[in-house]
């Protein structure tokens, strides 16, 4: 392990309610260890690093060296491949994958799962007054699970679906797909504002391309756009340059909206996305930016609070170290990510938080929940 950095401890972290964690046991308490399963060759050598130095400083700041479980993996195969023998091993697996066909017996899944920020969104939306939705995504496995998502979660709520389009993530372009979410707009297909109308005379001069689409007049008010990077800046653009007014209509994200610099797009402005609360997490990437000199990806933060749920696991509070019973505290955890617990299927439950995009950065709209009693379960 690297030497100790120079850090601030944390005492926030731990279970939410009282009594406090008692201090550290004066001597040994027997033998224990933490496995920690990242990739560190490869094509995800980066984000392995990443999440083993970020575990390493949680392990430093709230002084778990007494530890038996297993963290990680991160891909679904590899967490398939771990759980038979840590199952026969009796020793418990927080893994990082969003595969929640991995969990379950002795595997809890700790990464973001992407249904709840769906169903965090729609709730909020429906809070303000939004029935109507629609969804725009990749035609890949991710995209098909956040559709079904908004049909389950908007059904849920009161509201109703009105159109669902997919586009080829590897075509570049989904001007083809916003076009059938958006019929007679520029983009449909036979709008072709440079195709000649073969019904009636050609115009003596070509229409002046610089002029605004009209505005387009959708069937519904929210639209799930679950893309990142700069497929979703070009997606939103496309929208716009279709005549959607996206003042009007509500852009709803996923967890890949949670990135710096979104607000660079004024066609984002005014979209919501549902992530962790982001004070607690920006403390985290200063420490981690001092300690590694780099910026932490956005799922380092997952190998600290693992670490440091083990660490809390390994004091017996809830439950004998490491147990199942006390890895389910109906109660929860608090982590640089916020409130979190596990089901007894072995699924995270977070308490997230419903962000705005704006041009100065994202701003937090609907508070994350305090404790599992504010969210009703």
């Amino acid at each position: 392990m690297v030497p100790a950095p120079v850090v601030t401890p944390q005492p926030p972290y731990g279970q939410l309610v009282p009594p406090p964690l008692p201090p550290k046991p004066a001597g040994p308490v027997g033998p224990a260890k933490v496995a920690l399963l990242v990739p560190l060759s490869g094509p995800n050598a980066g984000l392995g690093q990443a999440i083993l130095n970020s575990a390493q400083m949680a392990l430093f700041e709230t002084r778990g060296d007494q530890l038996t479980l297993i963290l990680g993996p991160l891909l679904a195969a590899e967490v398939e491949a771990v759980k038979p023998i840590a199952r026969a091993a009796h020793i418990n697996v927080i893994a990082f994958s969003t595969v929640t066909g991995a969990a379950g017996g002795n595997t809890f899944l700790m990464g973001f799962l992407p249904r709840p920020e769906v169903v965090r969104e729609v709730d909020y939306a429906r809070e303000r007054g939004i029935t109507r939705f629609a969804a725009l995504a990749p035609d890949t496995a991710y995209g098909h699970l956040m559709a079904d998502a908004l049909r389950d979660s908007a059904s849920a709520a009161g509201g109703t679906i009105a159109k669902v389009a997919f586009y080829d993530p590897r075509a570049g372009d989904a001007a083809a797909a916003v076009g059938r979410l958006l019929p007679g707009s520029p983009a449909s297909p036979g709008t072709d504002p440079a195709a000649p109308d073969q019904s009636v005379p050609s115009p003596p001069a070509a229409p002046d391309q610089s002029v605004p689409s009209p505005p387009a007049v959708p069937s519904f008010d929210a639209l799930l756009l679950p893309e990142g990077g700069a497929q979703l800046k070009g997606i939103a653009r496309a929208l716009t340059a279709a005549g959607l007014d996206t003042k009007a209509t509500r852009l709803l994200g996923s967890g890949l909206w949670d990135e710096p610099n979104l607000g660079n797009e004024p066609a984002l402005h005014g979209g919501w996305f549902a992530a962790s609360p982001p004070e607690a997490r920006g403390d985290f990437e200063q420490r981690d930016r001092a300690t590694y000199g780099r910026e932490p990806p956005r799922l380092a933060s997952l190998g600290y609070d693992a670490a440091a749920l083990a660490a809390v696991l390994a004091r017996g509070q809830g439950g004998p170290p490491f147990s199942t019973e006390a890895i389910l505290d109906p109660n929860g955890f608090t982590g640089v990510d916020g409130l979190f617990r596990f089901t007894p299927q072995g699924l995270v439950q977070r308490g997230l938080a419903v962000l705005e995009v704006g041009p100065q950065g994202d701003i937090v709209i609907s508070p994350a929940p305090q404790s599992f009693h504010d969210l009703g379960y």
